[in-house]
């Protein structure tokens, strides 16, 4: 027999969540959202999407159904902190609930292992957070991971790379001839198709298992040098100047920096594999075939 189909809720329903709800629009599945500005919730409604317009960083009540739907957590946490006290909220808020959703998969990122020194890792490494976007990633994963054992909800955990696609690439800071640090001396970064994300997100929904972390990226890093090289020729553009490390330091801006101390391989046979799913994009190279480039 099979099992009754739920509803499907999404908190934030930005790009990836508009692409997650229109597969299971598509599907004729019931799909609600919860968004934080108008412009968003009149967008949604017109898909036919049934939209709450309410801020995460204030105690709310959710007015949508949650009981046992398949709940996506991709609102982002504060710009400040160390805490996620938007997930906190949220949990608050799902607590109010007479009947707790059935299965969340949450986005945080990869950032939550720091510096791995350029080394391959897996879904078995230890977190090591050490800048605040990502402690508050990792404090999000926590939090779920608690409500979801003491409320019976299957959290599942896509930590996710840098995400590219179409309208996602770093066309203006190219033309605007920002350099990047030169490939000798720029860390590994990965990355992943936005359709392949939301592939990644919907099979983790259907078969992710409680308390599981799966990687969500193209299992191809490379460094940010080849990144925007790649970036630029397929625009049509030139490619940005390329500077050390050392002159970076004078010359970027200090998120940018963040980024550019941290370096790490990170592998998606767990995700591939225990998800069942097949990449479009496996690489960069087949990636930027499909940005509207």
């Amino acid at each position: 027999m099979n099992k009754p189909v739920t509803p499907v809720v999404i908190i934030g329903c930005g790009d990836i969540g508009t692409q997650v709800a229109h597969h299971y629009l598509n599907n004729n599945e019931t799909v609600a959202a919860v968004v934080r500005s108008e412009n968003s919730q009149q967008k949604l409604e017109s898909l036919g999407i049934a939209t709450q317009q309410t801020d995460l960083s204030t105690d709310f009540e959710l007015k949508t159904d949650i009981a046992a739907c398949r709940l996506f957590h991709f609102a982002p946490p504060p710009r400040q902190g160390s805490e996620d006290t938007h997930t906190r909220n949220l949990i608050t808020a799902l607590k109010k609930c007479q009947q707790p959703p059935s299965r969340i998969v949450y986005i945080s990122t990869t950032g939550v292992y720091g510096d791995c020194q350029g080394r391959w890792i897996d879904e078995k490494s230890p977190a090591n957070p050490q800048v605040d976007r990502a402690r508050r990633r990792y404090d999000a994963e926590q939090q779920l991971l608690e409500y979801g054992n003491t409320r019976g909800t299957d959290i599942i955990t896509l930590r996710v790379a840098g995400i590219y696609g179409p309208g996602k690439l770093p066309l203006k800071r190219i033309r605007e001839g920002h350099p990047v640090v030169r490939k000798e001396d720029s860390p590994f970064t990965n990355r992943i198709h936005s359709a392949d994300l939301v592939k990644m997100a919907i099979a983790a929904m259907e078969r992710g298992q409680h308390g599981a972390i799966y990687h969500a990226c193209d299992g191809h890093p490379g460094t940010m040098a080849e990144y925007f090289t790649a970036v630029a020729e397929k625009a049509g553009l030139p490619s940005p100047a390329g500077i050390s490390l050392e002159q970076a330091k004078h010359q970027l801006s200090a998120g940018m920096m963040s980024y550019m101390r941290e370096s790490r391989r990170l592998s998606n046979e767990k995700t591939l594999a225990e998800l069942g799913i097949t990449l479009d994009y496996p690489t960069l190279e087949a990636g930027l075939q499909h940005c509207g480039l």
